[in-house]
This record gives C-alpha cells, structure tokens and sequence, in this order.
C-alpha cells in the first residue's frame, strides 16, 4: 500500500477510502506511538478529539474514540472546533495526543485524521511513518495489546473546550477591533460558533454568512475556497473588510471594503511590518513556502525583512520556525502561524490580527495590503494523472526546461504533486499575464500526455 499520510493527514473521501476500521485502526497505531512514554505508573494517557461538521464525522469520531479509548487512552471528545482549537486544547490540558477529523478544505465528501502530539504540535515524517508501520503491522496479523477491567480509556464530552478558545483569542490580540464592521464567512464550517463569538467580543460589528452548517454544506460555494459571496457581502453591507475560513478554520483570506481578494501572501507582509513595529518578529524573518508570490518575496527585501522558504504545507513552514526561533510564517493559501500564540494555522486568529492592524493604524486593509505587489500567477490543477512521476519524466522535465528559458529571471515555474488529492499542481508566474498563462497550459498539457 502507499504510504497513508500526505501532507496534513490522513485524507480520502469517507467510507470509501477513509473507512471506520482505518480510523479505529490508525488511532490505535497513534495511541500505541504518541501516548507510549505516558505509560508510567499512575499516568493515564489521555486525547483530545474535536471534528468539523461533515456527516461523515459523526461515524469516524465513533471509530476514533472507539479505537482510542480501547488503546487505554482517555477521551475528552470537544465536539466541532476547528483544527486549531483542538491544536490549542491539546497542549493546555496537557493532552498526550490530539485527534481532528476534517478534510479541511475539500468538498463534503471527504474526511481526514490530523493527529497532534503533546503540546498540540503536527507530527513529523518520522513519527507519521511509525503510525503507519505500528497500523501495517497489527493489520497483517500481529494482535493489539489491549487493556481490560480499569484499563480501559474512559470517554467524557468537553464542553468547556468552546470558551477556552475563544478567551484565548481575544487575550492574544494587541489592540480591541471597536469600530469595524466585518463580514465572516465560515464555510459552513467548524468556525460557525467561535469566529462570530471572537470577533463579537473583541468589539466589531459582526456580519456572518455561510454559518448553519448541517452536515452536508461545508465548503459548498462558500468559504476560503469560493469568495464569491463574500464579495459580494461586503460590499452589500459597506464592511470595512471580509475574512474566510475553510471547513476547519486553520487558514484565513479576506476581502477588502471593494471586493477585492488579499491572500495569505499579503496577510503574512501585513502582519510582519505590525510584528516587527511590535518587536515581536523575531530575527526579522517570516517564514513561507515556495508557492508564494514572487512580489512577496520582493516586499520583504524592500521592506528590509528576511525571507526563508521551505516546500509546500504549512507543517514544513512550522518545523523551519521551530527549528531556528521564528515567530511568523505561513501559505499563500492562507495558513498563517503566530507561533507566539498558535501551535498550527489558525484563520480565526490569523483575520483577529489582520483586523486589529486595521483598527490600531486607521488604515484600509487595501493601503496595509499594498504594501506588496502581486506579479501574475496562473496555477492550473491537472487531474487523472500519475503523480509519482513528476519528479522522474524526462518529457516533463525538458518541457520545465524550456519554460524557465521563455520566462528568464522575471518569472518562474513550479510543478508539484498534491499531498491531499489525485492531481498535479501547475504554477507559473512571470510578469506578463498572458504569458504566464501561455507557457502554464503549454505545461499542463505536457503533464496530461506525460503522466495520463
């Protein structure tokens, strides 16, 4: 079998790929593997498990409390929080593992694990491979260690999780959001209850959109990944801005009072001039992938601000910041850490901070967010392909090749293959749309009859 984890969990659409029996069997495997050193006499391990809304929830957190609690690990199940709640709750309750259910921002069908280790911290490869192996192993035959009697985990709803949160929000943020009006669009999402709570205590005029959830509605034309109506909200309203959230709250992208998109990558250089003015970005450094837009790179060496890029998920831009002391980082997608405050992305967070910018300078977000230009970039998703073979096919090879002589040092093409989904990502960037899109198709086809 291939190997279980991509980059943000295990993920595949529920009850066909990401089964009952998987979920029960991977959170036996992480139980054995994350909460082993908690065996010491009078140590009870114990696991935070949280979901979004999806139906599909419902069966695989059964699986996973199931699987857990039979591990002989103990279960405070917080219901739906999004992932960096459960990120969050994990480290102050002094959780041995942390357990979220969600595919994030993929469509209703699908589910994923995100497994968190103490202090709420996402797994390394290595500690994912030996959840894999432990699973394999026990899957082939070996039986399961299984405690009886006392020894079995004991399951109890945390309640108290909601108002943890949320007071943890509003005790981070440098400045009160009085005299805003924003427009929050929860994808229908994990963020329904906390985000409108959070921004509502923090002073602003709150409008929501895309906040019933019902199961079936996550991600459904709404959210982070279709600003369509949160567009046109914002100006409907005469809000001074809009946030978006995915189905699991860790990433964040807003509207400014016109309509107009500002992504992760504007989000990050916003947020850095206020950390460093605040003395809080440490090593004047932030912190991206290589998806980010060529004029990012270019504000933060205007700016007089250092730039460290590592491969694309937001777990490899929060190794490099642990690594070496960083405090921000983050995606264009919109996954931003403060470190200071946050063990992962958190939207809530991210779009708190992003509005106390506008509050404490006057500001709109269009002037903060201009701050850096963004150089055209065209990504396309080529689908039914072989991603394995990206990094071993000599056509495709010689087409890159070719591509980066076409642009020259102004642009810059990237090819890679989806770490949640059966495709791969074509991008291109280069300071002329058009051709930016010409030479990304030219690419995109080549993939198709390279890899189909």
């Amino acid at each position: 079998m291939g190997r279980l984890f991509g980059t943000d969990g295990v993920r595949g659409v529920a009850n066909a790929d990401l089964t009952a029996e998987l979920a029960l069997g991977l959170s036996v495997a992480a139980a054995h593997v994350l909460a082993e050193a908690g065996t010491f006499e009078g140590h009870r391990p114990t696991a935070v498990v949280g979901r979004d809304p999806r139906a599909s929830g419902e069966f695989l957190e059964a699986a996973v409390v199931a699987g857990l609690a039979s591990a002989g690990v103990d279960v405070l199940r917080v219901g739906v929080l999004p992932t960096p709640a459960v990120a969050h709750l994990t480290g102050v309750l002094g959780a041995d593992l942390g357990v979220m259910l969600s595919a994030s921002h993929n469509a209703m069908p699908d589910n994923g694990i995100k497994f968190f280790a103490r202090g709420g911290h996402k797994l390394a490869d290595d500690l994912e491979d030996k959840i894999e192996a432990v699973y394999e192993e026990h899957r082939t035959g070996a039986p399961w260690e299984r405690p009886t009697g006392a020894g079995v985990g004991r399951v109890r709803d945390y309640d108290e999780g909601f108002e943890t949160y949320v007071s943890h929000l509003i005790s981070v943020l440098p400045n009160r959001l009085d005299g805003l009006k924003i427009v929050l669009d929860e994808a229908h999402g994990a963020a329904a209850r906390v985000s409108p709570e959070a921004f509502t205590r923090a002073g602003a005029q709150v409008v929501t959109i895309g906040a019933e959830p019902d199961g079936l509605n996550i991600n459904d034309g709404c959210g982070s990944t279709h600003l369509g109506l949160l567009r046109a909200a914002v100006v409907e309203h005469g809000a001074d801005l809009g946030i978006a959230h995915d189905g699991d709250a860790d990433r964040c992208l807003a509207v400014d009072a016109a309509g107009n998109e500002v992504d992760g990558d504007q989000i990050l250089a916003v947020l850095s001039l206020a950390m460093r003015e605040a003395g809080t970005l440490r090593g004047d450094t932030v912190v991206a992938t290589v998806m980010s837009n060529l004029g990012f790179k270019l504000a933060m060496e205007r700016e007089g601000l250092n730039l460290v890029q590592t491969a694309v998920g937001d777990r490899y831009v929060l190794e490099s910041m642990k690594e070496n002391g960083f405090a921000l980082g983050g995606e264009q997608s919109g996954h931003v850490i403060v470190l200071d405050h946050a063990t992962t992305g958190d939207g809530t967070l991210t779009g708190l901070m992003l509005a106390a910018r506008i509050a404490a300078t006057g500001k709109s977000l269009a002037d903060l967010a201009g701050v850096m230009e963004r150089l055209p970039q065209i990504l396309i998703n080529v689908k039914d392909v072989d991603k394995s073979r990206v990094d071993t096919s000599g056509e495709l090879a010689a087409a890159v090749t070719e591509a980066e002589r076409d642009l020259g040092s102004t642009g810059r093409v990237l090819l890679r293959p989806s770490g949640t989904e059966p495709l791969v990502r074509v991008m291109v960037e280069a300071a002329d749309i058009e051709q930016a899109r010409a030479v990304a198709q030219r690419l995109a086809d080549v993939v198709k009859s390279a890899l189909g």
